[in-house]
């Protein structure tokens, strides 16, 4: 089991590190959903903290079927940041049919460098999501699937989430985590039914359950606590 939670500042990397989570997802812009960050941000935190880091690229919130002038932007992120001593990237596309852009996602694969990649809630805008499981599993370069079942929270498509989970296990080298929703006080019965075997957690680790408040310490180590019980 894994505990990853989203930092965007440097306060809450450190924050992050010091209560247990094991990985951290780098975003600006919590508000709209995360975005891309800044370099200098990614370099702080990692000349602060040795904790697994993956770093978003989106280069806007509008939508996730990108037009020339934004893949120029998300291909030059992914070379800048590849050499800043990171551990992987958080990233998805969409074609307008809502199917995953494989073409885009080569190109990003390619401008990883061989970093993971960890395909983003766009997999909650897909038209079938066992469909699109099945086309992430032909890329070894995807090594995560974040979603929360196509629901405003997880914790209301545990049902969904088995499955894929199943689904992903069957594939091989995918790995589903559960995100979007996630409280403490609801995390050990959400493990224990979803089968999941990675959490992701924003608001529900931060001071009032609100994504635009400081990380809680507190919070990070007991869900940690849960997590880590579920092994």
């Amino acid at each position: 089991m894994i505990l990853e939670v989203i930092a965007y500042t440097l306060g809450d990397a450190k924050v992050a590190h010091a209560a247990g989570a094991d990985r951290i997802e780098i975003i600006t812009a919590p508000a709209e959903g995360g975005l891309t960050p800044s370099r200098g941000l990614v370099e702080e935190i990692r000349e602060h903290s040795s904790i697994d880091m993956r770093i978003m690229v989106r280069p806007h919130s509008r939508h996730f079927c990108y037009d020339a002038d934004d893949v120029q932007t998300i291909v030059r992120d992914a070379k800048l940041f590849n050499g800043l001593g990171i551990d992987g990237f958080v990233f998805g596309a969409l074609t307008p049919e809502r199917r995953v852009d494989e073409e885009l996602l080569n190109r990003f694969i390619e401008a990883a460098g061989g970093l993971p990649i960890t395909f983003h809630r766009a997999f909650d805008e897909v038209l079938d999501q066992e469909e699109a499981l099945m086309t992430l599993s032909r890329f070894p370069q995807v090594t995560h699937v974040l979603t929360s079942g196509a629901k405003p929270s997880a914790a209301e498509a545990v049902d969904t989430l088995r499955q894929l989970q199943h689904l992903a296990t069957h594939a091989g080298h995918l790995r589903i985590i559960a995100g979007a929703g996630l409280t403490v006080d609801i995390l050990a019965d959400f493990i224990q039914r979803s089968g999941v075997s990675e959490v992701h957690m924003g608001s529900g680790v931060r001071v009032n359950n609100h994504i635009l408040q400081p990380l809680d310490a507190s919070s990070i180590s007991e869900a940690r606590g849960w997590v880590h019980r579920s092994r």
